[in-house]
């Protein structure tokens, strides 16, 4: 599997060109990786995209103007093979994917996908550009699902590591069904706190879902240690946390949109969280990844 780099005096990335997927982000003066590395015995991917669907659809799929899609669980850019690199520079890589028959089969749009990697200093920004080359108004959602290594230093355990919001938060956490479904009431969770300390049964019941916090920014610390890796997503009102339970590593995952509730009627349109894109317009959205060493 081709792999493309980019690299200055910090740090090297690595992005594979199936799903334009972000596999690695590693420092140059530590040997650090701060992308988990995909054992596939525990969680196989290392940052899928999200596109145009975030999570579970219920009954696998949504109706739209009077016909059914099956459209699978996130979208159809990760894990694709037609994903195509359409420019390099020393830090800068673009990736694109345009509609076709068979994409119109599972998603009524005309869409262009674009997603580029953008490498400064000790920031990577990941920038999204989605084009709607259709004569009507287009739907989707649109999100990151980056998972990164905890604890990153050896002799840390899981435990030591947290994460840190950049405001204090009073929040509820939207509950993840085993179907995939969002419950309909949402759980007490975040209470005048910044804090979430991580444990081996933290994710237990699945990611941990939140809508319009007052932060924009998280931090993955440790007690530890001196690095902070933040994440910053103030073009994306929903954030999910996630991780296999017992698994070294915590996803942190931007979202535009969310999954179907369970009392979805399935009618596309009605969707919670979906950009409404008009015809022949653009929509940019970023997130970006800064560490500190």
């Amino acid at each position: 599997m081709k792999i493309h780099t980019i690299q200055n005096n910090h740090f090297q990335v690595g992005v594979k060109t199936v799903g334009a997927e972000l596999c690695s982000i590693k420092s140059l003066k530590t040997h650090r990786e701060f992308v988990w590395q995909g054992n596939p015995e525990v969680w196989a991917a290392h940052a899928p995209n999200l596109f145009p669907v975030i999570g579970c659809l219920k009954e696998n799929g949504f109706l739209y103007k009077g016909k059914e899609y099956n459209c699978p669980k996130h979208g159809f850019i990760r894990k694709n093979e037609d994903v195509a690199l359409i420019e390099q520079t020393d830090n800068r890589l673009t990736f694109a994917l345009k509609y076709s028959d068979a994409s119109l089969q599972i998603y009524p749009f005309k869409f262009e996908f674009r997603i580029a990697f953008i490498l400064k200093e000790n920031e990577l920004t990941v920038g999204h550009e989605i084009i709607n080359h259709g004569e009507n108004i287009m739907l989707f959602s649109l999100g990151g699902h980056p998972a990164f290594t905890c604890p990153v230093n050896e002799g840390e355990d899981y435990t030591d590591s947290f994460l840190e919001f950049e405001k204090k938060e009073t929040a509820p956490t939207w509950q993840v069904q085993k179907d995939g479904l969002i419950a309909k009431e949402a759980l007490p969770f975040l209470n005048n706190t910044n804090i979430i300390n991580l444990h081996p049964h933290l994710f237990d019941n699945d990611a941990l879902v939140f809508k319009n916090l007052r932060s924009s920014k998280v931090s993955l610390k440790s007690i530890r240690s001196s690095q902070v890796l933040t994440m910053s997503f103030k073009d994306f009102p929903y954030l999910g946390l996630w991780a296999k339970p017992n698994a070294d590593y915590v996803c942190i995952e931007p979202w535009l949109g969310i999954a179907d509730s369970m009392d979805s009627d399935r009618n596309f349109e009605h969707k919670e969280g979906l950009v409404s894109l008009p015809a022949k317009e653009r929509f940019i959205a970023s997130y970006s990844i800064t560490i500190s060493e």
